[in-house]
């Protein structure tokens, strides 16, 4: 296992710098360590670390959605009002749209089969999408329009919404029927998510300041354990009530660092943001090398030439379902455009779920997990990459706020 940690830090983190290098984004390079060294290419990976690759990825989005929950301020988000709300589902319903009407005659599959196909592939990946929010936030580029909190709330729901479609569709597919019930877990998840989240943030506000108060000092380096861990403890309460009721995990973590945020004071925010911002050099490297590795590559050559237009076609439905959102709004056509944008990239959802129908052997599996592996090839570079080079000249920029160097990943 050590081995493999070193490959993965060391060889990551050099592929991340050539791609830096040659102007793309690190994430590119993260991605192709993991395809090349996982188990379908060289097989460099210890069968211990994939063992526990998804409990790693957890980890790791859970820093970035710490870093980002202490860096969001929800007046900026009320200020966005109902966009906020409808880039949480609308997206992704067009994207679904695009995969049920066109689908089963590109990829000759029958429509039960498409939704299940459209409920993988339409989520966005918050790997990919909050860390370039928070540094938009950091720098103040579309601040003071609030953009990158509205696409980072957004993609923090989007997510939800098509995971818990994604479950309604497979039942349906292994032939079963979907109730009232299984949809009406996605606002009663994403609430519950918020409201638990918000107790654990202003329980742990209270006890740093109670603590302080009796000069029981917490170095914010313990801040930022017990901070961890009552956000681990989150994501197991997801896992224990999974049966009886829907509970957003990492929708509550980031909801916990935002209520953190408002109840400490500046110096404490900006010095936890900090450390979990150091924390993510880390845990980015293993996220992305790890979504590399989780990619059958084997795939993407029978997926063929349909796939990548199914892809693209729905690419397109995704942005009209953008442009609908932003309607009514002062963003300008820049704006918009970079909101498109900020909505493309697929990776961590993707690669989590996308072989869950071939492993409960439904015959559209490996269609289905063929197209998601090419969706993270195309996707996650392309977002990631449309972001980069366009945040400057499509985003206004808040006075009074310096660069702080290059976007991470």
């Amino acid at each position: 296992m050590t081995t493999s940690l070193a490959l993965i830090f060391l060889a990551g983190l050099a592929m991340a710098a050539i791609c830096q290098r040659l102007k793309l984004p690190r994430i590119i390079g993260m991605l192709l360590t993991g395809i090349l060294a996982g188990p379908y290419v060289l097989n460099f990976l210890d069968p211990s670390i994939l063992s526990i690759s998804p409990d790693l990825r957890q980890i790791a989005l859970i820093i970035i959605l710490l870093k980002a929950g202490l860096s969001l301020n929800p007046a900026d988000l009320k200020k966005v009002g109902r966009p906020a709300v409808m880039m949480a589902f609308i997206p992704a319903c067009f994207e679904i749209a695009a995969f049920l009407l066109f689908a089963p005659s590109i990829l000759h599959i029958t429509e039960t089969e498409a939704l299940l196909m459209g409920s993988v592939l339409a989520a966005v990946s918050p790997a990919v999408v909050v860390p370039r929010m928070v540094h938009l936030m950091e720098t103040g580029y579309g601040t003071e329009q609030s953009i990158p909190q509205l696409i980072m709330a957004g993609a923090s729901c989007d997510d939800i919404f098509v995971i818990v479609l994604f479950t309604t569709f497979t039942r349906i597919a292994q032939g079963g029927s979907a109730t009232f019930f299984d949809f009406a877990n996605i606002p009663v998840s994403i609430l519950l998510g918020i409201l638990l989240g918000s107790i654990a943030g202003w329980l742990l506000s209270l006890f740093f300041e109670t603590a302080y108060a009796h000069k029981h000092y917490v170095r914010n380096s313990m801040k930022v354990i017990i901070v961890l861990g009552v956000s681990f403890t989150l994501i197991a309460i997801e896992n224990w009530l999974k049966g009886f009721v829907s509970v957003s995990g990492l929708l509550a973590v980031t909801a916990m660092a935002c209520v953190l945020k408002i109840k400490s004071t500046d110096f404490v925010s900006r010095r936890l943001s900090e450390k979990f911002g150091k924390l993510w050099i880390a845990a980015e490297v293993i996220l992305f090398v790890l979504v590399g590795a989780a990619v059958d590559i084997r795939y993407t050559l029978s997926a063929g030439g349909a796939a990548v237009g199914m892809i693209f076609l729905a690419l397109i439905f995704r942005s009209v379902g953008v442009t609908l959102c932003l309607s009514g709004t002062s963003f300008t056509l820049k704006e918009r455009l970079f909101c498109m944008i900020a909505y493309l990239p697929k990776a961590t959802v993707q690669a989590a779920i996308g072989s869950v129908p071939l492993a409960l052997g439904l015959s559209c599996g490996k269609i289905i997990l063929s197209v998601a592996v090419l969706a993270i090839l195309i996707t996650a570079p392309l977002g990631a990459v449309g972001m980069d080079i366009t945040y400057k000249k499509f985003l206004r920029k808040a006075p009074g706020l310096e660069e702080k160097g290059q976007i991470s990943s």
